[in-house]
């Protein structure tokens, strides 16, 4: 009975990893605005030189009211399905970060996010929330702002296949100590791994990979860190 409980939670979790297309635009949508928005803060400031941090805060607020945080979201969407489109992607999920990386890329990111900043000046200039002089400046040192996205995208996926490739590292080394029967090094492996798959684009294979890491090591860890599991323990786990 005990090993039929087992056999069941793994299933079950194991069942729960599948990735949906929803759920990866939810967590770009969220990662690429906080970026755009971190990119958009200091083109801003670098426009801007003479005005202090509360006016920059200020303008910034003023887009905000005014519709720049709808329409980044509208931005990044509208870059994901086109991306999608150009690349050929028909299953309606990403497989890996490199595909996100191609999508965002020929998606039209940039030009979208180009004519948001278009249209909130506008509506912020002719609404009197911020003189007509800085809604200029913006304007026409806009490319500034915009490279500053750009670079910031760039980074963000960077840091995405960094952290994809630490978590293959930090995997083989969990491996290693579980065939040593070291605990204590597992137990510091699982929590880099951790650590990296916060931040990640969620992809189904790397997730599954990972699953089958935490379920075998909260398995070890729940019965006392006994290494004495049975073979069908091991291999439903899917790490060896």
């Amino acid at each position: 009975m005990q090993d039929l409980d087992i056999n069941n939670n793994f299933n079950n979790k194991l069942n729960n990893n599948l990735v949906t297309g929803e759920e990866q635009k939810n967590f770009l949508q969220s990662k690429l605005g906080q970026v755009i928005n971190f990119g958009f803060n200091v083109g801003l400031r670098y426009l801007l030189p003479d005005f202090i941090e509360e006016q920059i805060i200020d303008i910034k607020d003023k887009f905000l009211e005014n519709g720049f945080k709808e329409g980044v979201k509208t931005a990044v969407d509208s870059a994901i399905d086109l991306g999608k489109s150009a690349i050929g992607i028909v299953t309606g999920k990403f497989d890996n970060i490199s595909q996100v990386q191609a999508a965002i890329k020929t998606g039209g990111i940039i030009d979208s996010v180009s004519d948001v900043i278009n249209n909130v000046v506008n509506k912020t200039v002719s609404s009197g929330k911020i003189p007509y002089n800085v809604g200029n400046m913006i304007k026409q040192g806009k490319n500034v702002i915009l490279n500053s996205i750009s670079k910031n995208i760039e980074n963000e996926f960077e840091s995405q296949l960094d952290s994809l490739e630490k978590i293959s590292k930090y995997s083989e080394n969990w491996k290693e100590y579980f065939l040593n029967k070291d605990f204590e090094g597992m137990e510091k492996e699982y929590k880099k791994i951790n650590d990296k798959m916060q931040d990640l684009v969620p992809i189904e294979n790397t997730i599954k990979k990972v699953r089958t890491i935490q379920n075998l090591h909260n398995l070890i860890k729940n019965n006392g860190q006994n290494f004495n599991l049975s073979e069908e323990e091991i291999e439903l786990s899917n790490v060896l």
